[in-house]
């Protein structure tokens, strides 16, 4: 009978998600589905995580989805996600979960804090946890990492590893947590070549690969020999490109060596094991509080994956310049500015 339940709930969410514009892209699966979690326990709060790409993407969304599966494995709640949320569709989405009984509901993304303000105001029982977002009330909570540490590290090594001293940066939609990373790249690469050149563009959609692709043909045309991007799905476009190319190029949010095995760099890995294990373990011991939260390479929340293709003496300056942020020596000071 629970299974049955459970069951009829998750096709009803899928419904009302596809009728507020999810379209056939989005995707909401609870424990007893074919994507379930084992070990949740009788009365186990029930977890929503939205997203604004999809949950394989080998990304940004892919490791918000591995990190909310392993947090509430420990922890023995229900998880379900949607997948594929336009930033339209975002507090139709929150509002579903609230009304379907669901305790607490995670938004990816710096986008989600605004929508997640909006619907928190109507659930003041329930608890709403973004990421990369400013929100805060009394039952929002928002998690920051410092990916602008993550960034400067990659400019590091990109600035190093340049012939031509041009390299560039592809980011989706502009936004706090988008621009700190470009900025960040920037910076960084400064630091080893104040007259590097940087170009920068900006996809404005998360998923389109074929429109990171075109801007980075034209960046390669222009002479660009390294490329990073931090678009989301749709960066693979760059790499894609690089790849073709065959220059140098660096991913984002997720181990992205294996789309790129003899070009790739680096991957700014952002652990959201680590952020959503401290986010629900507050929900889990009571001591839940709205507010903003930043968390950095000092507490495991970012790192540099270097890869096998970046000679020893570039990976030595790399791990200096890591080992500089974490013990607080080198603070790289995140800059919302679009250049």
């Amino acid at each position: 009978m629970k299974k049955l339940i459970t069951l009829v709930l998750a096709m009803a969410m899928a419904l009302s998600l596809v009728a507020c514009g999810g379209g056939s892209g989005s995707n909401s699966a609870s424990n007893s589905g074919s994507n379930s979690q084992s070990g949740t326990q009788e009365g186990a709060l029930k977890v929503a995580l939205c997203m604004s790409g999809a949950v394989n993407d080998q990304g940004w969304n892919q490791s918000a989805y591995d990190g909310a599966k392993a947090a509430c494995d420990k922890y023995g709640y229900e998880l379900a996600y949607t997948e594929n949320l336009n930033a339209a569709d975002i507090a139709a989405a929150f509002a579903d979960y609230a009304a379907a009984g669901y305790d607490v509901i995670i938004g990816h993304g710096f986008e989600f804090g605004d929508p997640a303000l909006e619907v928190a105001s109507t659930y003041p029982d329930v608890t709403f946890i973004c990421t990369e977002a400013s929100a805060s009330a009394d039952n929002v909570a928002s998690y920051v990492m410092a990916c602008e540490q993550t960034a400067y590290v990659e400019g590091v090594i990109a600035a190093s590893m340049s012939q031509t001293g041009t390299i560039g940066a592809i980011g989706p939609i502009q936004g706090d947590s988008l621009v700190k990373i470009v900025n960040g790249y920037i910076e960084g690469a400064k630091s080893v070549n104040p007259d590097i050149d940087v170009k920068t563009a900006w996809t404005n959609s998360y998923v389109d690969t074929q429109l990171a692709q075109e801007s980075a043909s034209a960046m390669i045309e222009g002479g660009t020999d390294v490329i990073k991007h931090c678009a989301n799905a749709c960066g693979n476009g760059a790499i894609s490109a690089a790849v073709t190319a065959d220059i140098w190029c660096q991913g984002d949010s997720y181990d992205q060596s294996s789309l790129a095995p003899e070009n790739i760099l680096d991957s700014a890995i952002y652990n959201l094991d680590v952020v959503l294990d401290i986010a629900l373990g507050t929900v889990a011991d009571g001591s839940f509080e709205g507010g903003v939260y930043n968390l950095g390479m000092a507490d495991g929340a970012v790192e540099v994956l270097i890869s096998d293709n970046v000679p020893q003496e570039v990976a030595d300056k790399a791990q200096a310049t890591i080992d500089a942020i974490v013990s607080g020596e080198l603070v790289i000071t995140p800059n919302y500015t679009v250049e």
